[in-house]
């Protein structure tokens, strides 16, 4: 029964093992059950911190009449749309070309070889207006099996029409990505400068002015988006530096502002709104509001740590002030709630915490988090009046009756932000002894090499030793837990075990995207040298005869439903995709190596963005983010010395916010605590002999330290002042 998923890694999973419903985990053997019963499958997906999953499972899947009902005319199978997204982007794409729309809880009827003939979202237990009730709809889906064999054949053989037709679409976008060719000279990006700058004129005509953000409600963080228009600005204005006028190439306005307008905007109003918590830092998946006021209140990692790194960026970009103390203390806030609320023992980040609050037994969604002017005054006196002035708490409540969060709105002036530092304590007091949400604990390693990536980086903002530790031990359990001994990179991990799911191309990217940021923040090479591995693993892995694919082995089922051929799909949805995630770590690498291939393949990977940026740039952020840094590098930068004087180069070079540029370090005290770590002695393999190409031949002086700039792996003289370099990388542009 649905004791089959006591075990699985995903807390979603383990969350529904209770229920009379028969759940199988999708796999060959519940299909195999399906074709030897002759009834059709039912899949249900979904994902632990999801209000509307959670509202499905106690109306219907708790219900033991509608459990018997699928007990017996059906399979029925639980998916978690985090552990298992190929499984998901099948089964959407299906829903949303029967619906026209999509969302979480999905629930989709298959034959058993998995061709999907009926889909649809939430159904209640009760008809609705224009919706039939679950009940309702699982005896129609019985009487067509039962009595309309050939139309229920006849729509699911259309279906997979539809779908081939979306994957070749994608197939043709990305083009035939051919092998590298020496004779053809360096790589170059083939997307003129003008082509991005026509993506920020699209972002500026979508923006709500009056609220920040892009298009209407319901709104969600545009984290890709922001990283692009962050580095967009950072390119311009480097441009500009050494013009009369600094003005745009075309129409005259300053070169840097509508990217860094933009940006900064969203940015600010985010994190004045309630879809940043107040009190602990960290930010809801998304509001369902324009002015960002209600928040859906599950918050996820891959979140967090994308808005982690853009406000650090930003703190990186602005000038010493209001705007760069503010987002310094988002991304302080931030960071410091991943740790305290997803950190794990032993390393990694949990995926989510729930939406809903388990108040005597019913499920609140937001219940931890709402404020009534009475729950105030308890908290702190007569304090309350100013706190709901100042947080955007009435009388009337948002969420509920007399409940909302707390909601500035704006930014608020130092007097009144020292009032509220103030009081903050003991509301976080008294929210910390209600109830709390609760907290999936798996682990995805792609996520997790986002949130190495973003700790490490803002490490070296903050100056924060505990945040690059956190990084540290992070890679550290995907290095443990998620790789075999064969090098193969597992999905998801609970409680220190991996799960039976390989990594997909986004897991093999992200991690490596993490462990670059990692080498280039601490210097130690057992870092670069696996994210090499994760590299050349995931191009051996997931391209093949010129086509890039998100998984290795597309599952049985998923071809029957969708078709054999397995192109990636290069768009963005709340992450960054595989295919541009991919590019961006290939890029890195061909800086550090001098790997004239592996950048003409990440050169490759970007095309598709010529026919998508100018007219949707919105689900390609990261992939225009990464064209930026193509376009402005590679910079590569190589810094040998004494840790304090190689320590001020960095980080001189890295405020100058160029997107272009990979640092490699090397220090006496850095190869020593590499040694120490892998547990080697000196001159064996990581442990401080040379293993970076881009510090062979880069000798460090007597004392100080000094810094290479480099294109190519073609150097300038080396300089020791953060002043001689700032003038080096400013000439490199």
């Amino acid at each position: 029964m649905a004791g089959r998923l006591r075990s699985e890694a995903s807390a979603y999973l383990r969350q529904h093992a209770g229920n009379p419903v028969d759940w199988w985990p999708f796999g060959d053997q519940a299909f195999e059950q399906a074709r030897l019963r002759d009834v059709p499958v039912f899949v249900s997906v979904g994902y632990a911190a999801c209000h509307w999953c959670h509202v499905m499972a106690h109306e219907s899947f708790e219900d033991q009449a509608t459990a018997d009902y699928l007990n017996e005319h059906f399979v029925s199978i639980k998916v978690d749309r985090e552990e298992r997204p190929d499984v998901d982007s099948v089964y959407m794409a299906a829903t949303q070309a029967m619906t026209g729309q999509g969302g979480w809880p999905m629930s989709v009827f298959t034959l058993p070889d998995g061709r999907a003939f009926y889909a649809g979202t939430y159904y209640p237990p009760r008809p609705a207006p224009g919706m039939p009730s679950f009940r309702q709809l699982l005896e129609a889906v019985t009487d067509a099996w039962d009595q309309r064999r050939p139309s229920v054949e006849a729509s699911a053989a259309a279906l997979v029409e539809v779908l081939e037709g979306a994957a070749d679409n994608n197939r043709k976008l990305m083009g035939n990505l051919l092998p590298f060719d020496p004779g053809t000279g360096p790589a170059s990006l083939g997307i003129p400068r003008s082509m991005l700058d026509d993506a920020v004129r699209v972002l500026a005509g979508e923006e709500d002015r009056d609220y920040g953000g892009f298009g209407d409600a319901p709104k969600f963080p545009p984290s890709s988006t922001i990283q692009f228009l962050l580095r967009h600005a950072a390119v311009v204005r480097a441009e500009a530096e050494g013009t009369a006028s600094g003005e745009d190439r075309e129409n005259g306005e300053p070169a840097a502002e509508p990217a860094r307008g933009l940006a900064e905007r969203t940015l600010e109003a985010m994190a004045t709104s309630a879809l940043y918590d107040q009190l602990e830092g960290g930010f809801a998946r998304y509001a369902v509001d324009r002015q960002w006021s209600v928040p859906h209140f599950e918050k996820m990692l891959y979140d967090n740590v994308q808005l982690l790194r853009a406000y650090a960026q930003w703190a990186t970009q602005a000038a010493p002030g209001s705007d760069r103390d503010f987002a310094c203390a988002v991304a302080a806030g931030t960071a410091d709630w991943m740790i305290q609320r997803l950190g794990l023992p032993g390393g990694g980040f949990a995926s989510s915490l729930d939406a809903d609050t388990v108040i005597e037994g019913v499920h609140q969604e937001g219940g931890t988090y709402l404020w009534s002017l009475d729950q105030l005054r308890e908290a702190v006196g007569e304090e309350a009046e100013w706190v709901a002035d100042a947080m955007g708490i009435g009388e009337s409540g948002t969420v509920t009756a007399t409940g909302s969060p707390l909601h500035p709105g704006r930014r608020l002036d130092p007097e009144d932000q020292r009032r509220w530092d103030r009081l903050k304590p003991a509301l976080l007091a008294v929210r910390n002894r209600r109830p709390q949400p609760a907290r999936d604990e798996k682990v995805v390693a792609g996520w997790n090499g986002l949130a190495i990536a973003a700790l490490a980086e803002t490490a070296g903002l903050l100056g924060r030793e505990d945040l690059l530790a956190a990084a540290v031990g992070a890679a550290e359990y995907l290095q443990r837990v998620h790789l075999d001994d064969g090098g193969t990179l597992v999905r998801v991990s609970h409680d220190g075990s991996a799960g039976v799911v390989q990594g997909l191309l986004e897991d093999y990217a992200g991690f490596a995207e993490g462990l670059f940021a990692l080498y280039a923040a601490t210097g130690d090479d057992r870092w670069y040298l696996l994210a090499e591995q994760l590299v050349l693993d995931a191009e051996r892995t997931f391209l093949n005869d010129g086509v890039l694919g998100d998984t290795a082995i597309k599952p049985s089922q998923l071809a029957a439903a969708s078709g054999p051929a397995n192109p990636a799909d290069p768009f963005e949805t709340a992450t960054p995709s595989g295919t541009n995630l991919l590019a961006g770590v290939l890029l890195t690498y061909a800086g550090y190596s001098g790997s004239s291939r592996h950048r003409q393949l990440a050169v490759q990977l970007l095309q598709y963005l010529e026919r998508v940026a100018p007219k949707v740039p919105r689900v390609a952020g990261w992939g225009l983010a990464v064209a930026e840094a193509a376009l402005a590098g590679p910079v590569e930068l190589a810094v040998v010395g004494e840790p304090g004087p190689a320590d001020e180069l960095v980080r001189a070079a890295k405020a100058t916010g160029s997107p272009g540029m990979v640092v490699a370090v090397r220090t006496a005290a850095r190869t020593s605590q590499a040694r120490d770590a892998a547990g080697a002695e000196p001159g064996t393999p990581g442990s401080g002999a040379e293993r970076v190409p881009l510090l062979e031949d880069k000798p460090a002086p007597e004392s100080g330290a000094v810094a290479y700039v480099c294109r190519g792996m073609v150097c300038r003289r080396p300089v020791s002042t953060a002043d001689e370099l700032v003038a080096e990388l400013s000439s490199e542009r």
